[in-house]
């Protein structure tokens, strides 16, 4: 695939010649999204402070320390684990409809969270008013910060769309891989919006390609699943590499519907 990056677009360009655009965040959104973090870090630092300030029973020197210790670990662990576990955002990413991604428009890894999160120490300078993070956020093209250039990451703004009409290209097909509810739900955790939409949106677009980029770009498709979650033989067995994306598709936009036909 290839890669460019517009003006607060980043546009990703499979060899099949499909583009899927991703608008890239800007520093502002950026920085009232961290507002928001920053108030919840504020909120479980005080509580967590409630709980170390028994050990100035002891020693009031040992209690300044554990505040500290309990600030740097809640400020840096609560990044970590919510952008690993929401898929790339946080509280204040939510509400703002953020989220971070790979650069490539892959799924996180877990390294990648970690270290843009170790970074962030860094782009907050001076103090929390984020000048370091801003400026970076400001000269490159991709609105990236620090944190962001080493952990090869973007983030993204998601606009709210409407829901695609999936009885289109699902309807009347059988889900094989639905007798696998619990392969399912690690398809859904370890597979990123990004992926998801290419897949959904070469099922939408299918009639535009010619037959034989149509074959090649489907079979690239599943190939890349496969990576990610391999199902057992007995469901994949006899079906097209178009059926098989639309299972997959099934599964990533309809999960209530999946889970409610394994009772």
């Amino acid at each position: 695939m290839n890669f460019r990056s517009k003006v607060n677009t980043l546009t990703i360009r499979t060899p099949e010649g499909i583009e899927f655009s991703f608008l890239l965040a800007g520093p502002i959104s950026r920085f009232l999204a961290w507002s928001v973090d920053l108030l919840a870090i504020l909120a479980l630092g005080k509580l967590l402070s409630v709980f170390v300030g028994l050990i100035g029973i002891l020693s009031r020197d040992l209690a300044s320390a554990a505040n500290i210790m309990a600030y740097f670990l809640v400020s840096i662990g609560y990044g970590i684990i919510l952008e690993w576990y929401w898929q790339g955002q946080t509280l204040g990413k939510r509400l703002m409809r953020l989220r971070v991604t790979d650069v490539h428009g892959l799924h996180l890894q877990f390294s990648q969270v970690v270290i843009r999160n170790l970074l962030r120490f860094i782009d907050s300078m001076p103090l929390v008013f984020y000048m370091v993070g801003g400026i970076a956020c400001l000269v490159n093209r991709r609105s990236q910060r620090l944190g962001d250039f080493a952990a090869n990451t973007v983030v993204v703004w998601s606009p709210p769309v409407d829901e695609p009409d999936l009885d289109q290209i699902l309807k009347g097909k059988y889900n094989s891989f639905r007798n696998y509810p619990h392969l399912e739900a690690r398809l859904r955790q370890h597979v990123s919006p990004g992926e998801a939409q290419i897949a959904l949106q070469a099922l939408l677009r299918r009639d535009e390609f010619d037959p034989p980029a149509r074959v090649e770009l489907f079979e690239n498709i599943v190939a890349h699943f496969k990576d990610i979650i391999t199902f057992p033989a007995e469901a994949t067995d006899g079906i097209s590499d178009e059926q098989y994306v639309r299972n997959i598709v099934d599964a990533l936009y309809r999960p209530k519907a999946s889970l409610l036909l394994n009772f």
